[in-house]
Protein backbone atom coordinates (compact mmCIF):
# COMPACT_ATOMS: atom_id res chain seq x y z
CA UNK A 1 0.00 0.00 0.00
CA UNK A 2 0.87 3.69 -0.48
CA UNK A 3 2.32 5.98 2.33
CA UNK A 4 -0.18 8.69 2.41
CA UNK A 5 1.21 10.07 5.16
CA UNK A 6 3.42 12.57 3.09
CA UNK A 7 6.39 11.12 3.97
CA UNK A 8 8.06 9.74 0.77
CA UNK A 9 10.93 11.98 -0.42
CA UNK A 10 12.33 12.85 -3.91
CA UNK A 11 16.13 13.33 -4.69
CA UNK A 12 16.82 14.31 -8.25
CA UNK A 13 20.42 15.85 -8.81
CA UNK A 14 21.11 18.13 -11.91
CA UNK A 15 24.54 18.16 -13.37
CA UNK A 16 24.84 21.56 -14.91
CA UNK A 17 23.42 23.23 -11.31
CA UNK A 18 25.58 21.00 -9.52
CA UNK A 19 22.51 20.36 -7.04
CA UNK A 20 20.01 18.28 -5.38
CA UNK A 21 16.49 19.16 -5.17
CA UNK A 22 14.66 17.58 -2.44
CA UNK A 23 10.71 17.26 -2.23
CA UNK A 24 8.21 15.54 -0.25
CA UNK A 25 5.56 13.61 -2.63
CA UNK A 26 2.45 13.68 -1.07
CA UNK A 27 0.87 10.19 -1.02
CA UNK A 28 -2.61 11.43 -1.10
CA UNK A 29 -2.41 13.73 -4.40
CA UNK A 30 0.82 13.32 -5.87
CA UNK A 31 1.68 16.64 -5.46
CA UNK A 32 5.20 17.69 -5.09
CA UNK A 33 6.71 20.72 -2.35
CA UNK A 34 10.27 21.41 -2.07
CA UNK A 35 12.11 20.67 1.16
CA UNK A 36 15.66 22.30 0.15
CA UNK A 37 17.89 22.61 -2.59
CA UNK A 38 21.53 20.80 -1.69
CA UNK A 39 24.66 22.34 -3.35
CA UNK A 40 26.71 19.52 -4.33
CA UNK A 41 30.62 19.59 -3.11
CA UNK A 42 33.21 20.16 -6.07
CA UNK A 43 32.75 20.92 -9.62
CA UNK A 44 30.19 20.46 -11.82
CA UNK A 45 30.12 17.21 -13.51
CA UNK A 46 29.03 15.01 -16.26
CA UNK A 47 26.56 13.36 -14.53
CA UNK A 48 25.46 12.81 -11.03
CA UNK A 49 24.28 8.90 -10.39
CA UNK A 50 22.33 8.64 -7.07
CA UNK A 51 22.22 5.39 -4.71
CA UNK A 52 20.27 4.64 -1.35
CA UNK A 53 21.37 2.44 1.91
CA UNK A 54 19.23 -0.65 1.98
CA UNK A 55 17.89 0.72 5.42
CA UNK A 56 17.49 4.67 4.02
CA UNK A 57 19.51 6.50 6.37
CA UNK A 58 21.65 7.34 3.49
CA UNK A 59 22.22 9.52 -0.11
CA UNK A 60 25.38 8.23 -1.99
CA UNK A 61 26.10 10.86 -5.53
CA UNK A 62 28.58 10.27 -7.82
CA UNK A 63 30.81 12.80 -9.10
CA UNK A 64 31.89 12.49 -12.92
CA UNK A 65 34.57 15.07 -12.59
CA UNK A 66 38.07 14.73 -11.13
CA UNK A 67 38.57 14.21 -8.91
CA UNK A 68 36.32 11.57 -8.89
CA UNK A 69 34.44 11.05 -5.82
CA UNK A 70 31.04 10.38 -4.28
CA UNK A 71 29.32 12.47 -1.90
CA UNK A 72 27.74 10.72 0.82
CA UNK A 73 24.73 12.08 2.86
CA UNK A 74 22.95 11.44 6.22
CA UNK A 75 18.98 11.48 5.36
CA UNK A 76 17.02 12.80 8.03
CA UNK A 77 14.53 10.52 9.23
CA UNK A 78 11.30 13.12 9.74
CA UNK A 79 12.60 15.55 7.05
CA UNK A 80 13.85 14.29 4.25
CA UNK A 81 16.75 16.64 4.07
CA UNK A 82 20.53 15.78 4.01
CA UNK A 83 23.44 16.25 6.07
CA UNK A 84 26.48 16.21 4.06
CA UNK A 85 28.50 13.40 5.61
CA UNK A 86 32.07 13.50 3.49
CA UNK A 87 33.30 12.75 0.11
CA UNK A 88 34.86 9.32 -0.64
CA UNK A 89 36.85 7.90 -3.95
CA UNK A 90 36.07 6.50 -7.12
CA UNK A 91 37.89 4.61 -9.39
CA UNK A 92 36.82 6.25 -12.36
CA UNK A 93 33.92 8.52 -14.02
CA UNK A 94 31.02 6.45 -12.50
CA UNK A 95 27.24 5.81 -14.73
CA UNK A 96 25.91 4.17 -11.83
CA UNK A 97 26.03 3.49 -8.06
CA UNK A 98 24.06 0.49 -5.87
CA UNK A 99 24.72 -0.46 -2.54
CA UNK A 100 24.49 -3.74 -1.54
CA UNK A 101 21.78 -5.86 0.29
CA UNK A 102 23.75 -4.95 3.66
CA UNK A 103 24.56 -1.71 3.38
CA UNK A 104 28.08 -2.59 3.61
CA UNK A 105 29.62 -1.98 0.15
CA UNK A 106 29.33 0.64 -2.90
CA UNK A 107 29.39 -0.74 -6.20
CA UNK A 108 30.14 1.22 -9.72
CA UNK A 109 30.05 1.02 -13.06
CA UNK A 110 32.37 3.45 -15.06
CA UNK A 111 31.40 3.88 -19.14
CA UNK A 112 34.09 5.77 -19.91
CA UNK A 113 36.43 3.93 -18.19
CA UNK A 114 35.22 0.12 -18.65
CA UNK A 115 35.31 -0.96 -15.31
CA UNK A 116 33.58 -1.47 -12.17
CA UNK A 117 34.47 -1.69 -8.96
CA UNK A 118 33.59 -1.93 -5.14
CA UNK A 119 34.17 0.46 -2.16
CA UNK A 120 33.46 -0.30 1.27
CA UNK A 121 30.90 1.84 3.55
CA UNK A 122 31.80 2.53 6.90
CA UNK A 123 29.36 2.60 9.77
CA UNK A 124 29.38 6.31 10.16
CA UNK A 125 27.94 6.15 6.04
CA UNK A 126 30.85 7.52 4.59
CA UNK A 127 32.70 5.89 1.93
CA UNK A 128 36.10 4.59 1.84
CA UNK A 129 38.82 3.21 -0.35
CA UNK A 130 38.07 1.28 -3.47
CA UNK A 131 38.61 -2.32 -2.84
CA UNK A 132 37.97 -4.16 -5.51
CA UNK A 133 38.46 -2.94 -9.45
CA UNK A 134 37.29 -5.27 -12.59
CA UNK A 135 38.37 -3.84 -15.40
CA UNK A 136 37.64 -4.95 -19.45
CA UNK A 137 34.29 -4.05 -19.19
CA UNK A 138 33.31 -2.52 -22.01
CA UNK A 139 31.29 0.76 -21.58
CA UNK A 140 30.00 -1.10 -18.21
CA UNK A 141 26.69 0.58 -17.57
CA UNK A 142 25.03 -0.49 -14.49
CA UNK A 143 25.82 -2.50 -11.36
CA UNK A 144 23.61 -4.40 -9.16
CA UNK A 145 23.48 -7.35 -6.70
CA UNK A 146 20.67 -9.62 -6.62
CA UNK A 147 17.78 -9.42 -4.08
CA UNK A 148 19.68 -12.16 -2.16
CA UNK A 149 22.65 -10.15 -1.98
CA UNK A 150 24.48 -13.28 -3.14
CA UNK A 151 25.18 -12.70 -6.82
CA UNK A 152 26.00 -9.08 -8.65
CA UNK A 153 25.61 -8.49 -12.80
CA UNK A 154 26.96 -5.93 -14.83
CA UNK A 155 25.58 -4.48 -17.95
CA UNK A 156 28.57 -3.90 -20.65
CA UNK A 157 26.94 -1.71 -23.47
CA UNK A 158 30.01 -2.33 -25.25
CA UNK A 159 30.36 -6.06 -25.43
CA UNK A 160 26.26 -6.26 -26.00
CA UNK A 161 26.61 -8.38 -22.45
CA UNK A 162 25.39 -8.62 -19.20
CA UNK A 163 28.70 -9.97 -16.89
CA UNK A 164 27.69 -12.32 -14.21
CA UNK A 165 29.25 -12.47 -10.50
CA UNK A 166 29.59 -14.05 -7.23
CA UNK A 167 29.10 -11.61 -4.44
CA UNK A 168 30.55 -12.22 -1.26
CA UNK A 169 28.64 -10.16 1.67
CA UNK A 170 30.89 -10.50 4.09
CA UNK A 171 34.78 -8.77 1.85
CA UNK A 172 32.22 -7.24 -0.82
CA UNK A 173 34.70 -9.24 -3.68
CA UNK A 174 33.00 -9.89 -7.21
CA UNK A 175 34.46 -13.44 -8.49
CA UNK A 176 33.16 -14.00 -12.46
CA UNK A 177 30.58 -16.70 -12.20
CA UNK A 178 31.87 -19.90 -14.54
CA UNK A 179 29.16 -18.86 -17.21
CA UNK A 180 30.39 -14.63 -17.03
CA UNK A 181 28.23 -13.20 -19.49
CA UNK A 182 24.76 -13.55 -20.98
CA UNK A 183 25.33 -12.45 -24.78
CA UNK A 184 22.53 -10.48 -26.53
CA UNK A 185 22.06 -9.13 -30.05
CA UNK A 186 24.75 -6.78 -31.78
CA UNK A 187 24.35 -2.96 -30.84
CA UNK A 188 21.56 -3.65 -28.70
CA UNK A 189 23.35 -1.82 -26.18
CA UNK A 190 22.43 -3.14 -22.64
CA UNK A 191 22.14 -0.18 -19.90
CA UNK A 192 20.01 -0.48 -16.88
CA UNK A 193 18.24 -3.49 -15.73
CA UNK A 194 15.92 -4.34 -12.69
CA UNK A 195 14.87 -7.58 -10.65
CA UNK A 196 11.47 -8.20 -9.89
CA UNK A 197 9.64 -8.66 -7.04
CA UNK A 198 9.15 -12.22 -7.33
CA UNK A 199 13.20 -13.00 -7.14
CA UNK A 200 12.75 -15.43 -10.47
CA UNK A 201 12.96 -12.26 -13.36
CA UNK A 202 14.83 -9.40 -14.34
CA UNK A 203 14.21 -6.71 -16.84
CA UNK A 204 16.88 -4.89 -19.44
CA UNK A 205 17.02 -2.58 -21.00
CA UNK A 206 19.42 -1.72 -24.13
CA UNK A 207 20.01 2.05 -25.12
CA UNK A 208 20.73 1.36 -28.78
CA UNK A 209 18.29 -1.26 -29.97
CA UNK A 210 15.45 0.31 -28.16
CA UNK A 211 14.36 -3.18 -26.52
CA UNK A 212 13.42 -4.17 -23.56
CA UNK A 213 14.55 -7.92 -22.81
CA UNK A 214 12.79 -10.24 -20.24
CA UNK A 215 15.01 -12.91 -18.32
CA UNK A 216 14.54 -16.00 -16.65
CA UNK A 217 16.64 -15.48 -13.66
CA UNK A 218 18.19 -18.87 -11.25
CA UNK A 219 18.47 -17.61 -7.86
CA UNK A 220 20.21 -20.49 -6.65
CA UNK A 221 22.78 -20.50 -9.66
CA UNK A 222 22.99 -16.76 -10.03
CA UNK A 223 22.50 -16.95 -13.98
CA UNK A 224 20.32 -14.96 -16.26
CA UNK A 225 18.76 -16.51 -19.50
CA UNK A 226 16.97 -14.42 -22.21
CA UNK A 227 12.85 -15.41 -22.58
CA UNK A 228 11.60 -12.28 -24.80
CA UNK A 229 12.36 -9.33 -26.22
CA UNK A 230 9.77 -6.26 -26.56
CA UNK A 231 10.38 -2.87 -28.59
CA UNK A 232 9.66 0.53 -27.13
CA UNK A 233 10.40 2.67 -29.72
CA UNK A 234 7.99 4.94 -30.94
CA UNK A 235 6.38 4.08 -34.24
CA UNK A 236 7.04 6.75 -37.21
CA UNK A 237 9.46 8.81 -35.71
CA UNK A 238 12.17 10.15 -38.35
CA UNK A 239 15.21 10.12 -36.69
CA UNK A 240 16.96 12.59 -39.49
CA UNK A 241 20.74 10.71 -38.26
CA UNK A 242 20.42 10.58 -34.90
CA UNK A 243 20.64 7.49 -32.82
CA UNK A 244 18.01 6.06 -30.32
CA UNK A 245 18.65 6.91 -26.75
CA UNK A 246 17.15 4.30 -24.60
CA UNK A 247 17.51 5.32 -20.98
CA UNK A 248 16.23 4.07 -17.57
CA UNK A 249 13.58 1.24 -16.80
CA UNK A 250 11.81 1.08 -13.40
CA UNK A 251 9.16 -1.52 -12.18
CA UNK A 252 6.20 -0.88 -9.31
CA UNK A 253 6.66 -2.49 -5.93
CA UNK A 254 3.97 -4.77 -6.80
CA UNK A 255 5.68 -6.07 -10.05
CA UNK A 256 2.53 -5.64 -12.15
CA UNK A 257 3.72 -2.78 -14.60
CA UNK A 258 7.12 -1.63 -15.97
CA UNK A 259 8.30 1.68 -17.75
CA UNK A 260 11.36 2.81 -19.83
CA UNK A 261 11.91 5.42 -21.13
CA UNK A 262 13.49 7.00 -24.41
CA UNK A 263 15.64 10.60 -24.94
CA UNK A 264 15.32 10.86 -28.67
CA UNK A 265 11.30 11.02 -28.77
CA UNK A 266 11.00 12.15 -25.07
CA UNK A 267 8.15 9.02 -24.27
CA UNK A 268 7.77 6.86 -22.13
CA UNK A 269 6.30 3.10 -22.15
CA UNK A 270 4.51 1.19 -20.54
CA UNK A 271 4.02 -2.35 -20.29
CA UNK A 272 2.11 -5.51 -17.98
CA UNK A 273 4.17 -7.89 -16.78
CA UNK A 274 2.41 -11.22 -17.05
CA UNK A 275 2.35 -14.08 -14.81
CA UNK A 276 5.21 -15.93 -16.59
CA UNK A 277 6.98 -13.18 -16.42
CA UNK A 278 6.96 -11.68 -19.64
CA UNK A 279 5.74 -8.69 -20.68
CA UNK A 280 3.14 -7.12 -23.19
CA UNK A 281 2.64 -3.16 -24.51
CA UNK A 282 0.16 -1.21 -22.20
CA UNK A 283 0.83 2.33 -24.11
CA UNK A 284 2.93 4.90 -24.92
CA UNK A 285 3.16 8.94 -23.69
CA UNK A 286 5.04 11.79 -23.83
CA UNK A 287 7.04 13.14 -21.76
CA UNK A 288 9.61 16.02 -20.28
CA UNK A 289 11.94 16.60 -22.84
CA UNK A 290 14.99 14.35 -22.98
CA UNK A 291 14.20 11.93 -19.63
CA UNK A 292 17.26 10.36 -18.51
CA UNK A 293 15.69 9.16 -15.19
CA UNK A 294 12.39 7.77 -14.14
CA UNK A 295 11.33 6.47 -10.80
CA UNK A 296 8.19 4.92 -9.27
CA UNK A 297 6.88 6.03 -5.74
CA UNK A 298 7.71 3.02 -3.05
CA UNK A 299 3.34 3.18 -2.58
CA UNK A 300 3.37 2.50 -6.77
CA UNK A 301 0.94 5.04 -7.23
CA UNK A 302 2.83 7.67 -9.14
CA UNK A 303 5.74 7.71 -11.70
CA UNK A 304 8.35 10.46 -11.43
CA UNK A 305 10.37 11.45 -14.88
CA UNK A 306 13.02 13.87 -15.01
CA UNK A 307 13.70 15.81 -18.42
CA UNK A 308 17.50 16.86 -19.00
CA UNK A 309 15.92 19.45 -21.47
CA UNK A 310 13.17 20.92 -19.74
CA UNK A 311 14.64 21.11 -16.35
CA UNK A 312 11.16 19.80 -14.94
CA UNK A 313 10.17 16.18 -12.84
CA UNK A 314 6.82 14.77 -14.26
CA UNK A 315 4.83 13.30 -12.18
CA UNK A 316 2.09 10.77 -13.44
CA UNK A 317 -0.81 8.79 -12.07
CA UNK A 318 -0.26 5.17 -12.53
CA UNK A 319 -3.75 3.31 -12.78
CA UNK A 320 -3.58 0.47 -10.77
CA UNK A 321 -5.52 -1.51 -12.59
CA UNK A 322 -4.41 -0.83 -16.41
CA UNK A 323 -0.97 0.53 -15.82
CA UNK A 324 -1.70 3.57 -17.82
CA UNK A 325 -0.13 6.91 -16.77
CA UNK A 326 -2.07 10.30 -16.19
CA UNK A 327 -0.38 13.54 -15.84
CA UNK A 328 -0.58 15.06 -12.33
CA UNK A 329 1.89 17.99 -12.78
CA UNK A 330 5.31 19.44 -13.02
CA UNK A 331 8.45 20.82 -10.92
CA UNK A 332 11.19 22.89 -11.68
CA UNK A 333 14.38 21.29 -10.61
CA UNK A 334 17.80 22.03 -11.40
CA UNK A 335 19.57 22.54 -14.82
CA UNK A 336 20.12 19.03 -16.99
CA UNK A 337 18.47 16.96 -14.09
CA UNK A 338 20.20 13.39 -14.30
CA UNK A 339 19.05 11.00 -11.69
CA UNK A 340 15.60 10.88 -9.49
CA UNK A 341 15.42 8.54 -6.25
CA UNK A 342 12.02 8.35 -4.42
CA UNK A 343 12.51 6.85 -0.88
CA UNK A 344 9.63 6.24 2.09
CA UNK A 345 11.16 7.47 4.85
CA UNK A 346 11.99 4.70 8.06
Amino acid sequence: MADRSGRTVVYVSSCDSHDIDVMALDGASGALRAIEKVALPGKAGSATPMAVSPDRRFLYVGMRSQPYGVACYAIDSESGRLTHLGVGPLADSMAFLAVDGGGRFLLAASYPGHKVSVSAIGPDGVVGATTQVIADLPNAHAIRPDPANRHAFVASLGSDTVRQYKFDAATGMLTPHATDAVRFGDKDGPRHFVFHPDGRHVYLLCELSVLVYALDYDAASGTLKPMQSLSYKTPGYAYNGDKWAGADIRLTPDGRFLYACERSTSTITAFRVKEDGTIAHIEQVPTETQPRSIAVDPGGLYLLAAGQLSDHVMVYAIDREAGRLRILGRHPVGRNPNWIEAVALP
